[in-house]
């Protein structure tokens, strides 16, 4: 009797065995499909993005790591971040980018994100006169919180309501002559002028300073498209400088 109960165990030990077998060819291809991991970013870096209520920094954040616009965005409350990563000089680079409140009541909480920022973009609305007006304040926090290698650029957006221009490109251009190795750049987020270029063109200029032995010596500026404009005849209108 404990023969035969022995035989049926094994016939089905057998059975079981086989519909598993039968099975792990299946789940060893499906295993096998499965796609590597993605190689682990080379560099971690944080960006700050500064500014005045209104003047569209949630909105140039989440045009260059969505590729999103919102009309009719809400103020950020305190702060609020994207993830973006990059491939630059041969480098995967992971950028968290903060967007930080304008109104003043909200300065005691921003401020310590300065302190970790190796770019910091400085943001005006080229309609509104007292945005422009801000930026001493702006720099006054920048000196008072934010590393000396910080990297610095100045943007002047929403380039799409040019007819309601107040501050005019020069007078931006001034303004960042006046503070070492800030850039300077107008933009759109709206129309999605020069957002790429401004995010690109600062991570480059941190990529810069960090030492040679840690990043690949060939430069591919193909992703930067930074190349000057063209000369054009004061008799046509000139097209919208890109950035930097």
């Amino acid at each position: 009797m404990d023969h035969r109960l022995d035989i049926a165990r094994r016939a089905a030990a057998a059975g079981g065995g086989g519909g598993s077998a039968g099975s792990s060819p299946g789940l060893g291809a499906q295993s096998r499909r499965r796609k590597a991991p993605p190689r682990p970013a080379d560099f971690k870096l944080q960006i700050i993005i500064i500014g005045a209520r209104g003047v569209g920094k949630t909105s140039l954040m989440e045009r260059f790591t969505d590729d999103t616009f919102c009309e009719a965005c809400k103020s950020t409350v305190g702060v609020d971040f994207k993830i973006k990563t990059v491939e630059l000089r041969g480098k995967k680079i992971r950028l968290q980018i903060w967007d930080t409140a304008g109104q003043e009541r909200f300065n005691s909480i921003t401020s310590a994100y300065y302190r970790g920022a190796k770019g910091i973009v400085i943001v005006y609305d080229i309609t509104k006169q007292e945005t422009f007006d801000d930026l001493a304040k702006w720099m006054k926090m920048i000196d008072k919180y934010a590393s000396e290698d910080a990297e610095l650029l100045l943007v002047g957006n929403k380039l799409d309501c040019e007819s309601e221009r107040i501050i005019s490109k020069q007078q931006g251009e001034r303004f960042s002559s006046r503070i070492s190795g800030m850039r300077f750049c107008e933009s759109s987020a709206k129309d999605n002028f020069n957002v790429d270029e401004i995010f690109l063109k600062l991570v480059d200029d941190i990529l810069n300073k960090m030492p040679l032995s840690m990043l690949n010596p060939e430069l591919s500026n193909s992703v930067l498209s930074l190349q000057p404009e063209p000369d054009v005849p004061p008799e046509l209108s000139p097209p919208r400088a890109r950035c930097c």
